[in-house]
């Protein structure tokens, strides 16, 4: 079975155990649940994107009311339209003041049409770098999520300066002086992902993919075919343990077996254990350091990966 099938059928599943049942019917339904679980436990790169991509994946919105108390949105980029791609505010996790942002992709396809698909403009990095200023002003941490095909390539996000915002956000939140926890939920691709992902912490989920560009892109310009994006996902190393591996994340969130959606509350305390945890380490971290181990961080990447290979 491919992971679709198998995804397809642990969601009938999941269905189906709210109804009523004999006890027989239930423990047929519980053993072929296992099986399924079972088979989820090798997926290659390529079954990790579909995951990563899946619809009923749990998107920032849910992570917010799930993780976060007074949550207060924020709206506009102070120049020009108000970019719905980007979403965030202000919000408090354990009593602590924070900024929480991230792409936004819709729970279906009207909500996905209304945002852009997860595709920021430049008013939506605009946005997000003015909610992270305002971040470092106030002392508040910052916490991204991470979940775009990337940046919008339109015309008129190029003409409205789409390059220029997302290298601005790269250089200005290389040196705020504020913690910045950047956590990939979905799929992060290219300048569009990084442009909220400078941060001193990056996990991904455990099926997130990380990369350059998508790999029906990589396919499209290695091989003139996007049809090979199966064997581009192997050689892109875009997963969550490659990347562990490269020194490239810091670390990474289970997700239960199938995918985030078959269990989101278990992702919701994976992460709050998480950011529980960093918050703690950052007591003993200066305002200034914050910025220098952020810089240092991004630098040495490179470094680490020649080691790796």
């Amino acid at each position: 079975m491919t992971i679709r099938e198998i995804d397809e059928r642990m969601i009938a599943i999941d269905e189906a155990m709210k109804s009523d049942h004999s006890e027989e019917e239930s423990q047929a339904l519980i053993k072929e649940y296992a099986e399924l679980t079972t088979a989820c436990e090798n997926l290659s790169a390529h079954d990790k994107v579909f995951l990563a991509r899946h619809r009923k994946r749990p998107k920032i919105d849910d992570y917010i009311n799930a993780l976060f108390d007074d949550f207060f949105i924020q709206r506009g980029d102070f120049l020009s339209k108000e970019d719905k791609s980007i979403f965030g505010g202000i919000a408090r996790f354990h009593g602590i003041p924070v900024t929480v942002l991230g792409h936004r992709k819709g729970h279906n396809i009207t909500e996905s049409m209304e945002v852009n698909f997860g595709m920021p403009e430049p008013e939506g990095y605009r946005k997000a770098l003015r909610m992270m200023k305002q971040a470092e002003k106030f002392g508040r941490p910052i916490i991204t999520f991470i979940d775009t095909p990337g940046a919008y390539p339109g015309l008129e996000a190029e003409q409205h300066g789409q390059s220029n915002a997302i290298a601005a956000n790269l250089a200005e939140m290389s040196a705020l002086k504020t913690p910045i926890i950047s956590i990939v939920t979905g799929e992060g691709s290219s300048g569009g992902a990084l442009a909220i992902g400078v941060a001193n912490r990056v996990y991904m989920l455990e099926n997130a993919v990380y990369s350059v560009l998508s790999p029906e892109g990589f396919a499209s310009i290695l091989w003139k075919d996007s049809n090979r994006a199966a064997e581009a996902c192997d050689l892109m190393k875009l997963t969550a343990q490659d990347l562990l591996r490269f020194g490239v994340i810091d670390g990474i969130i289970p997700e239960p077996a199938g995918g985030a959606h078959h269990d989101p509350d278990a992702v919701f305390k994976a992460i709050e254990r998480m950011i529980i945890k960093e918050f703690n380490g950052f007591k003993r971290t200066s305002p200034a350091d914050f910025a220098r181990d952020r810089y240092e961080k991004f630098r040495n990447i490179d470094e680490k990966v020649r080691k790796e290979k």
